[in-house]
């Protein structure tokens, strides 16, 4: 790809080719290859726990994944404190917060979305859909199971969930030519 704004806005110039090569730790301190989300369809999302927006948005990223984790939908979710401080706890701290949401998808340590220290995953995410991150939760992305971004999602949940169903067809079809 050529080179865009938000290349510029971090001093990572990822070019990893696809999102499989990339890395990330997860909640836990551990070190997760995103290899091992390969063959899925994927919602990649900044999160925070202090935000207006935190309680109603944990519950539709819950229900989204309860309704199309089994066709192969994961979502990945990046705490970030970056929006008016909104995410200052401890990956603890965090951990906690979200139980009582009963989240089940993969949750990540806090990244950079913007800026020189922008995560990796960021970086390479916006070389496809160029442009910062706006606040918490803004940061959606979907990739196809090939590890293709295919949408950068607004708040529009009806919007997000015809996108996911169309990247899951198209899942299916491929495994269906197999």
């Amino acid at each position: 790809m050529g080179a865009t704004s938000s290349q510029t806005e971090s001093h990572y110039q990822p070019d990893f080719g696809t999102f499989d090569k990339l890395k990330a730790i997860d909640i836990d301190g551990n070190e997760k290859p995103m290899s091992d989300f390969q063959g899925k369809v994927l919602m990649v999302v900044n999160v925070a726990s202090s935000c207006g927006k935190t309680d109603r948005e944990y519950k539709r990223l819950v229900d989204l994944y309860a309704r199309y984790r089994e066709q192969g939908f994961e979502i990945l979710a990046f705490p970030c404190n970056q929006f008016l401080y909104q995410e200052h706890g401890t990956c603890s701290t965090i951990k906690s917060f979200i139980k009582k949401y009963n989240v089940e998808f993969p949750m990540f340590d806090k990244i950079n979305v913007n800026g020189n220290d922008t995560h990796p995953i960021y970086a390479w995410l916006k070389q496809s859909y160029p442009g910062r991150v706006t606040w918490n939760f803004s940061g959606k992305f979907l990739i196809d199971h090939h590890g293709v971004p295919r949408a950068r999602a607004n708040d529009n949940y009806d919007e997000i969930e015809k996108i996911i169903q169309s990247l899951l067809r198209e899942k299916q079809d491929a495994e269906n030519k197999h």
